[in-house]
């Protein structure tokens, strides 16, 4: 048995792992989806991204949790690398699902385009907060429009700070037991089927195993059991 701690991305909560959970579960393995502060169920929390490393290093630790898979989605895999190498033996894995990964000293938003000036301004319009997406945002991710809808309602603002503030590794995450699943359905752009320069070079380097999802970026949603089984085979890769 191990231990999967579940982190979705940017304006979600634990609540979106609902369909992935059970199938967990159903194998015999300990599940924990995580909502990080200032998120869904503990909207109000104040935030920085050092509250999002501490939430899940908080999380293994109170559960004394042994054997775990550190799953984190999207913008969670800022937070979930740098809470990796804190947990120290207690990881068995860390899966990166569709995710960015951290890199010392720079913040989510350093790899967007002008250092994400267009989000920073969103975040100082909407009082400190990255404010949730509207529908359209999710065409074209292979979600049914009852998948989107849930989306839209369940999502909460994000944290600005969360999203500015740098991640701070002790070292290479090369060094990490890690799968990252790469979402990219049928007819996306060459450019957008392969994983980028960072993640390209840490699969090379031997420890990170590549899987590809024929799906959007919200996988929990648009193909749940598809990704609970990678996630039970990452548990014994």
């Amino acid at each position: 048995m191990v231990n999967f701690v579940l982190v979705a991305g940017a304006r979600l909560g634990a609540w979106a792992w609902d369909e992935v959970a059970p199938c967990l579960r159903a194998a015999g393995h300990g599940v924990h989806p995580l909502t990080l502060s200032g998120l869904a169920d503990k909207r109000g929390v104040p935030a920085g991204q050092a509250t999002h490393v501490q939430d899940i290093v908080d999380e293994v630790e109170r559960r004394d949790l042994r054997d775990v898979v550190l799953v984190g989605h999207s913008y969670s895999g800022i937070p979930a690398g740098q809470a990796a190498e804190r947990i120290g033996d207690r990881l068995a894995r860390a899966v990166f699902v569709d995710s960015d990964v951290p890199t010392d000293g720079r913040s989510f938003l350093s790899a967007w385009p002008d250092g994400g000036a267009a989000v920073k301004a969103s975040i100082a319009e909407n009082g400190g907060f990255w404010p949730p997406a509207p529908a359209s945002h999710y065409d074209g991710e292979g979600l049914t429009d009852e998948q989107i809808a849930r989306l839209v309602r369940g999502s909460t603002p994000h944290p600005g700070a969360t999203l500015t503030e740098p991640a701070v590794l002790a070292g290479p995450l090369s060094d990490l037991p890690a799968t990252y699943v790469l979402c990219a359905p049928a007819g996306t752009e060459p450019e957008d089927a392969e994983p980028d320069a960072v993640v390209a070079e840490l699969v090379h380097g031997g420890h990170w195993r590549l899987v590809r999802m024929d799906t959007g970026h919200w996988p929990m949603f648009s193909q749940p059991r598809e990704l609970a089984q990678i996630l039970l085979d990452a548990a014994v890769d």
